[in-house]
């Protein structure tokens, strides 16, 4: 395949620190988070990463480990719901940790200068000017808060803008697509949050679906998670990963139980796919993303489509 051999700089050793605890009062338990860094280099962009449900800042090796070693610092906390928590269901805090998790990246957010000195090393070499915010699943849909998504509240019915202007950019990984009729009984009975608006998310995204995820959240089939994509204005671009299920080709980690189509080749395009999108998108070099849409564009046997407006 061709985007196999799309050139990138070359990988430097990663230093990563977990776990680095922000005081988050209220919020029932500190919040930790991971920080991996590239041991080299200055004016590092960041990028802080929501993961799905259940998961944790252990999570996303084959994402995490590639941006690190070419150059971006990234952020993972460990959300509520995370499994290693072993939150009840019925903790009062339950009903709101999609809007927790929103506000676990704005907490990183508000105190990079804190969690740039916990790594040995990278005190001064952030670009606090360059951050993007990505996301897997649950993680997309808390990541595109950030980006301006909006989520109808099921207890207070309003659409708050939880938009942040520090982040310039996104990638959303198989996120939930619009809800109402397009939802699943199972879905309506447990995740009354599925319901966001993409009218707003005027931020530029990538926007990564599988044509295999297949979702039991929806009745609509693996479209759905398209929705970020076709639905929202501004500059957005689509990959539409063929053979796809929900995790991508094994994304979520490094031989990880969920991962259903395991596919190295897969991740390695997506690795390199996003890195160019996100040097593109903050302004950092646009010819990797040129690069990247015509090798794709020009492989006889492509296992993936991008589109872009």
């Amino acid at each position: 395949m061709a985007t196999m051999d799309l050139a990138t700089n070359e990988p430097t050793p990663v230093v990563s620190v977990k776990p680095v605890t922000l005081s988050a009062p209220g919020r029932g338990e500190d919040l930790r988070v991971r920080v991996s860094a590239p041991v080299t280099g200055h004016e590092l962009p960041v990028i802080v990463f929501s993961h799905g449900f259940g998961s944790s800042l252990d999570g996303y090796g084959p994402l995490v480990d590639f941006w690190a070693a070419h150059g971006f610092v990234v952020m993972q906390p460990t959300h509520l719901d995370s499994r290693t928590l072993g939150l009840p269901p019925d903790d009062p805090r339950t009903p709101r940790i999609w809007r927790s998790r929103v506000e676990d990246l704005k907490r990183i957010l508000d105190h990079l200068d804190l969690l740039e000195a916990a790594v040995p090393g990278l005190h001064g070499r952030l670009d606090q000017s360059r951050i993007a915010a990505a996301g897997h699943s649950f993680g997309g849909q808390t990541a595109g808060n950030l980006l301006g998504l909006r989520v109808l509240d099921p207890e207070t019915g309003e659409a708050a803008d939880l938009s942040d202007s520090r982040i310039r950019a996104g990638v959303l990984f198989a996120t939930a697509g619009q809800g109402g009729a397009d939802l699943s009984a199972f879905a309506v009975e447990n995740f009354p949050f599925l319901n966001p608006s993409f009218a707003d998310m005027t931020t530029p995204t990538l926007v990564v679906a599988g044509d295999q995820d297949d979702s039991p959240l929806t009745v609509r089939g693996p479209d759905w998670m398209t929705d970020p994509y076709f639905l929202s204005p501004g500059s957005k671009s689509l990959l539409t990963l063929f053979g796809a299920e929900h995790s991508l080709g094994g994304i979520v980690g490094y031989e990880a139980r969920e991962t259903t189509d395991e596919n190295p080749g897969r991740v390695a395009l997506i690795q390199r796919l996003t890195w160019a999108y996100l040097r593109h998108a903050l302004d950092i070099d646009g010819s990797d993303w040129l690069a990247a849409q015509k090798s794709l564009a020009d492989d006889d046997s492509p296992q993936g489509r991008l589109e872009s407006r």
